[in-house]
């Protein structure tokens, strides 16, 4: 993946030109050998094994990424990793990511994630715990809701010990880490909890999703809607679950006090449009909002920002803002 982009664009063949945009090269390559290799992507499979397949591709895709120190912690019961940079920004207090993975609520854990984990931290000079939430069905909706509400209240209460400024605490994730996030920052807005910001990774916003992107993008980059309505049958089954507003975040009552967000979107991705709506839910209620999509990306890319130089430009950027926000201080 480290050719020159004119080797990688002879590699990967004819440009794949889709809704206006143009799969990046080494994206695209990166795709073509997944197929011949018959690596699966987040694509239907036995459960035990789809959460190996991510684990799996997750490090080969990841890289190793320097950080200056990580910590075991048991966070509210729950499994967690604190990330420390080498250079934090600042001194006394500082600021925290809480981060939630991605995995479409059934897949994921502490190892998917973390070298995006500590990409971020040591670009962004700000600190990053990832907890792993329950995944279901072994934990049943909306069990990784109130795990992500409960690590945010130990975080609060434990702040001292993590070296953390309340006011500066940011929730982030991506795909259904993402849906998670905003749903926290919600709740933490309706108990009064001022959080400082959201950075959200191509969130799920919506259950019941009837977009242009998941036609246009259902097979063929990485993330399929096939897997995306296997997941939704297996952590949603009932249409109560599916229409309670957790996971209709698009038209959810926006509350008063909802920390700004920064919101990531993939050009091929099935997610983009229910993302970006979000973003313009948020923006009407007056939400401070900066939306971003990445034309040349598929779902997935910050686990990918350790081989794809596209990828990581693309995280780069984000994990720059999340410093530039709040990494000074």
């Amino acid at each position: 993946m480290g050719l020159p982009d004119p080797v990688l664009r002879r590699l990967a063949g004819k440009p794949v030109v889709l809704d206006g945009q143009t799969l990046a090269p080494d994206l695209q390559l990166l795709l073509r050998l997944q197929r011949l290799l018959r690596k699966r992507g987040m694509e239907v499979a036995e459960l035990e094994q789809g959460r190996r397949d991510l684990r799996d591709s997750a490090v080969l895709v990841g890289g190793d990424q320097p950080i200056g120190a990580v910590r075991q912690l048991e966070v509210a019961g729950l499994p967690a990793r604190h990330y420390l940079p080498r250079a934090a920004s600042g001194s006394g207090a500082g600021p925290l990511l809480l981060f939630f993975h991605g995995g479409g609520f059934v897949y994921g854990d502490l190892d998917s994630h973390d070298a995006p984990c500590r990409l971020l931290a040591e670009r962004s000079g700000v600190p990053v715990l990832s907890v792993e939430y329950g995944v279901g069905p072994e934990r049943a909706f909306p069990g990784a809701f109130d795990d992500a509400e409960a690590a945010l209240g130990w975080v609060l209460a434990h702040a001292d010990d993590l070296g953390v400024d309340p006011a500066r605490i940011v929730v982030g994730g991506d795909s259904a880490g993402g849906q998670i996030s905003a749903w926290v920052a919600i709740a933490a807005a309706r108990a009064g909890i001022p959080l400082a910001w959201q950075l959200l990774f191509y969130p799920a916003t919506h259950a019941t999703r009837d977009t242009e992107s998941l036609r246009l993008f259902a097979e063929d980059f990485y993330l399929t809607a096939e897997y995306i309505a296997w997941v939704t049958e297996l952590y949603l089954p009932t249409a109560a679950d599916r229409d309670d507003e957790r996971m209709q975040l698009v038209s959810v009552e926006v509350p008063d006090g909802l920390a700004p967000a920064y919101v990531v979107t993939a050009g091929f991705d099935p997610l983009r449009d229910e993302g970006e709506q979000y973003a313009r839910h948020l923006e009407a209620a007056g939400v401070d909002v900066e939306l971003r999509r990445c034309p040349t990306q598929v779902h997935g890319f910050l686990n990918m920002a350790g081989v794809v130089r596209s990828s990581r430009a693309d995280v780069l950027v984000a994990a720059d803002r999340l410093g530039e926000v709040l990494g000074k201080g």
